[in-house]
């Protein structure tokens, strides 16, 4: 009998009692020993600021491995977004953004353009595929399209773009339903119009247009059923409570963002705000990155969380952190409107370090957003049964994971 294989029922009682015995030590001492809280990952729109509080101000580790843990629920935690920004018509924008090196109200370095031609765009948009990207957002430095002829020719790269296979995003400042409806039906994946900050800082960041008035794009968007990409920039002279306010209104809107980038301020000289920030001395750090990140993620959890500009400023184990916390968009390319980015080839290396892939267009949240006229991606999208990354014995996982440790996909 010595000899004789022991069953797994035979040995359940004394592993039961032996799991018991360290969860009762590790109490004692002060270590977590239980799963994400009941109900994370499920879809709420009635957040209330203490609750989005408490989450935000939860110590770092256990807050990533929380948003870590609802973004394996509804992503495949190695493929991440790769997309490109370019500046479709740059400076001499009319509102008076304290951060924005694009308001003619600043003295800034940028100069004033004309609307970039089609035919250059559609380049630019096949060199971004041909690297990786397949998201090509335009920026046009606007109050709004109006009555601008320009908006006809971003019709016109919206359409061709889309016919590339290519997911397309514009953010062309604040646009009525009627144009919201044309967009829609020239292809548009995606429009950008963020919140910047909570609705209690906004005025102090522009005088020229309302948080109500950014609320209401948004609204047009949605009802023309283009997807929403909606975030907020960190080191605008915020407080704590301005990120947990903005946090808590994205997660309240009728439907949660498609996407919510995460933006780091790159402080501009001639910027009031810039200015401010580089006479204080004054940065956005790693852990407030990663500190809205996954909380963004656990009030959010279906949505894609863009890591976006300033992204220079942090370093590619930095990054990393971001991408476990949840991080799953990255801007790519060299330039972002105006301020650096890393170069294709840098990321490249960085996802082959951390074991990432490019996500497919039109896979996930924004599959219902492809054209009737998209070709269908060229390549495979890498397919991982989610139930995999699934912890043992929760919903979800397989039945052999109950009975055996757990294998790490990642």
């Amino acid at each position: 009998q010595a000899s004789r294989a022991l069953s797994p029922d035979m040995l359940a009682p004394s592993m039961k009692r032996c799991g018991q015995a360290v969860a009762v030590v590790a109490r004692r001492r002060g270590f977590a020993t239980h799963a994400p809280p009941v109900g994370d990952g499920v879809v709420r729109h009635d957040w209330t600021r203490e609750e989005v509080a408490e989450i935000f101000k939860s110590p770092l580790l256990e807050l990533v491995f929380r948003s870590a843990s609802v973004h394996r629920m509804n992503f495949n935690p190695r493929e991440v977004q790769q997309s490109t920004l370019m500046s479709i018509k740059t400076g001499g924008c009319p509102e008076d953004c304290g951060y924005c090196s694009q308001s003619q109200h600043h003295k800034t370095m940028v100069k004033p353009t004309r609307m970039e031609n089609v035919d250059d765009v559609l380049e630019k948009a096949r060199e971004a595929k041909a690297a990786g990207s397949t998201r090509f957002c335009m920026g046009a430095a606007w109050r709004g399209p109006g009555q601008k002829k320009s908006f006809e020719h971003v019709l016109t790269m919206v359409k061709e773009i889309s016919a590339m296979g290519m997911e397309t995003c514009t953010t062309l400042g604040m646009i009525d339903v009627d144009q919201a409806k044309r967009l829609k039906d020239a292809g548009l994946t995606a429009y950008n119009h963020n919140l910047d900050t909570s609705p209690e800082h906004y005025s102090k960041i522009t005088n020229t247009r309302t948080f109500a008035d950014r609320l209401e794009t948004l609204a047009n968007v949605r009802e023309a059923g283009i997807s929403v990409c909606c975030g907020g920039i960190l080191g605008i002279a915020e407080t704590e409570e301005d990120r947990i306010g903005l946090l808590t209104t994205l997660a309240n809107l009728p439907e949660h963002p498609e996407s919510v980038p995460i933006n780091a301020l790159v402080p501009i000289e001639g910027t009031p705000l810039g200015d401010r920030i580089i006479r204080e001395g004054k940065a956005v750090h790693w852990h407030d990155m990663v500190r809205a990140i996954a909380t963004a993620k656990v009030v959010m959890p279906k949505s894609s969380i863009r890591l976006s500009a300033g992204r220079m400023e942090f370093s590619q184990e930095a990054q990393a952190f971001m991408f476990l916390a949840g991080a799953n968009s990255i801007f790519t390319g060299d330039k972002l409107l105006t301020t650096a980015n890393p170069e294709f080839s840098d990321d490249k290396n960085m996802f082959k370090i951390l074991g990432l892939k490019g996500k497919a267009p039109f896979t996930g949240n924004t599959a219902k957003f492809r054209p009737a006229w998209a070709p269908p991606a060229e390549e495979e999208q890498l397919t991982v049964d989610l139930s995999s990354f699934a912890a043992p014995g929760s919903v979800g996982a397989p039945p052999d994971a109950r009975a055996r440790p757990h294998a790490a996909p990642w």
